[in-house]
This record gives C-alpha cells, sequence and structure tokens, in this order.
C-alpha cells in the first residue's frame, strides 16, 4: 500500500491502474496444518493491504512518464562505457561520444550492480539452496483477491491475484524450491509441470493451467556493506536484495527511491550541493537501518520455515494460530505488510514533496 501512495505521487499509478490486481486479504499456513494466520484488509481500513501489477506494465507506465516529462531527456538504449566520480561532481562518458556531467550517481542497476563493484563497494552474501519458479496461471474459481502464502519444506509457496485475462481467472505463482530439484521441474512439459504444482497448490482454486512462460531465479540474501560512496548512492536491489518470501523486495526498493527524493529536494531548496557527503549520509541513515531489519526478518522466516523437523513444524503451527487470535498484534503485522510502519518518507504517507 505505501509503494502505491509513492507510485501515485510521482503520475505512475494512474498508469497501472488498469493492470493492478487489489490483495484484500492474505492467508498464510504451513503446509497442512489447520492453524493459520489470516489477514483482512478491513481490519486497517478501507484501502487494500497492496496490489500485484506485471512488472512489464509498470515498465511501460514508466518510460510513459519520462517521455512526458520536458525537464528529462531518455538516452536509453545507450551504453555507459566510462564513470569518473571526483570531489566536484561525476562524469559518464557515452558510446557514442558525448558525456553527462552530474552532482550525483545513482546506482539502480540491480544484485549484479556493475555500479557498486566499480565503487569497490562490498556485500554479505548468505545463500538459501533455493531458487524461485515464477509463473502466471489460470484457474477456474475466482481468487478473491485473496493472496496465499503456504510454508512447504522446500520453501515458501505464494499463489498471488492477478486480474483477468481473456475473460479467464488468473494468479501469479512464486514456488520457492530446493536448487537439485529445479533443473528437473522446469524441464517438464506443461501438463507434467501442472501436476507436479496442483499439490502445493491445493484445491482452493480448482484446476490450473499454465497462462504464460516460467522463469527460475537463484534465491540468495545480499546487502552492500555501504550505500554510498563519494557521490554515489545506491538503490533498491544494488544496495540490498531478500528472500521473496514476504514479497518485499520491490517494496524496500520503492521507499529508497522516496527518502533519497526527499533528500536530494530538501537539500536542493536550501541551495546545497545534492551530492554533498552530509545529504548522502542522511539517506543512508533512513534506509540501512530499515532495510537491514527486514532483510534479517525473512532470513529467519525462511531458515525456520523451510524444513519438515517436526518440533519446529509444531511451534510454527502454533505461532501462526496464536498471531490470528491476537487481533491487535495481527493489526500491527498488517500495517508492516503495507508498508505503513516506521520513519516514512513524504510520499509514501501520501503527501507531496
Amino acid at each position: 500500500h505505501a509503494s502505491t501512495r509513492v507510485l501515485q505521487g510521482v503520475g505512475l499509478w494512474e498508469g497501472v491502474t488498469p493492470h493492478a490486481s487489489a490483495i484484500n486479504d492474505i492467508r498464510v499456513s504451513d503446509g497442512d496444518s489447520l492453524l493459520f494466520l489470516h489477514y483482512d484488509h478491513r481490519e486497517v481500513g478501507d484501502e487494500p493491504l497492496g496490489h500485484i501489477i506485471e512488472n512489464r506494465y509498470l515498465r511501460l507506465a514508466m518510460i510513459d512518464r519520462v517521455l512526458s516529462l520536458d525537464t528529462l531527456e531518455l538516452l536509453a538504449p545507450m551504453e555507459i562505457v566510462n564513470v569518473t566520480r571526483a570531489p566536484d561532481g561525476v562524469v559518464a562518458d557515452l558510446a557514442d561520444g558525448r558525456y553527462i556531467r552530474a552532482r550525483l550517481l545513482l546506482g539502480c542497476d540491480g544484485r549484479n550492480s556493475n555500479v557498486r563493484e566499480a565503487a569497490g563497494i562490498g556485500v554479505t552474501r548468505l545463500p538459501y539452496n533455493q531458487t524461485s519458479i515464477v509463473c502466471a496461471v489460470f484457474h477456474d474459481r475466482p481468487h478473491n483477491n485473496i493472496a496465499h502464502e503456504r510454508f512447504l519444506p522446500g520453501g515458501p509457496f505464494a499463489v498471488l491475484p492477478m486480474r483477468d485475462a481473456d475473460g479467464r481467472h488468473r494468479s501469479a505463482v512464486v514456488w520457492s524450491e530446493r536448487d537439485d530439484l529445479v533443473p528437473a521441474l522446469m524441464a517438464l512439459d506443461e501438463t507434467a509441470f501442472v501436476a507436479e504444482m496442483t499439490p502445493r497448490f491445493g484445491d482452493i482454486l480448482g484446476a490450473l493451467e499454465l497462462a504464460g512462460p516460467r522463469w527460475s531465479y537463484p534465491l540468495s540474501l545480499l546487502h552492500a556493506q555501504s550505500y554510498i560512496s563519494q557521490r554515489l548512492a545506491l538503490i533498491g536491489d544494488a544496495a540490498h536484495a531478500i528472500h521473496p518470501i514476504a514479497g518485499q523486495g520491490l517494496n524496500m526498493g520503492i521507499r529508497d527511491i522516496a527518502a533519497l527524493a526527499e533528500v536530494i529536494i530538501d537539500a536542493r531548496r536550501l541551495g546545497h550541493d545534492i551530492g554533498a557527503s552530509n545529504i548522502l549520509t542522511e539517506y543512508e541513515r533512513w534506509r540501512r537501518f530499515d532495510n537491514m531489519v527486514l532483510a534479517v526478518m525473512t532470513d529467519v522466516i525462511t531458515r525456520v520455515f523451510s524444513n519438515d523437523i517436526a518440533l519446529l513444524r509444531v511451534a510454527r503451527s502454533m505461532g501462526l494460530g496464536t498471531v490470528n487470535r491476537i487481533a491487535p498484534l495481527r493489526r500491527n503485522f498488517m500495517r508492516h505488510a503495507m508498508g505503513t510502519v516506521g520513519d516514512l518518507p513524504r510520499l509514501v504517507r501520501g503527501e507531496a514533496l
């Protein structure tokens, strides 16, 4: 929900609304246990807990927004062949012979960031020995805007509500499984793959059918040892990458953007150098602790739930059932999942920059 506010604040939400599916409820369960945790958005207000949007539509909306801004020139596709950072600014040399001079360089180039590597910023990596299989499925019954998260021994299995397509009900699947099993699963034909997925899916939505291609992504925890350097700030997966167990990776990056935008704009209004070290330190101090806490939480949850140890299985089920019965605790977890708790940037609060 917090990310929705940011997209609204920067003029992107209108472009993705036709393709967004609301998450009104979240149901969390541990294997076949009868105990579960259920989040209902009506307990904390009238707004959805969040939305599911296909990445391609978010990209298209961003490109349309960029092209509508007279103050921004889109150079892509273009290769940057060299970047020089100096105490007084940054120069990026382009493949066509031109160069760009700026006060600040932002590294937004993913978990394998070339910008981060060139700056000599180290990272902490923790493997999960899991790979995430991602696909979309058609199903017979409507999802009623409910997201499901099932904890299985091989890893979490998430079913996320999507907009109907071609008059058929549709959901996204994020299936985390042991590394050694994934190649064989990806090699299955569609019929065999659906047959393998169905027992994990359950009968909540009826018969299943693949609605497109499958992708797989190796999973690991990554956290940069610093978010900043001389005239440089890292954002999103270039600074941190976590397990998709709570669906928070992109949301963390969007909060990075909201915080850095606020810091930069406030500095500019006061006539300060937006790339100065004290300005960048304010951004890092604001975001690093929040991101680290969430990374640790998702790491612990992943490791505790991704096994079939009997004692842990009983404790997990009891924990989910206990939280489900204690309304104030449940509502607090819901607000954290919505991203509306903590020291929030103005865009996240729904306010103008």
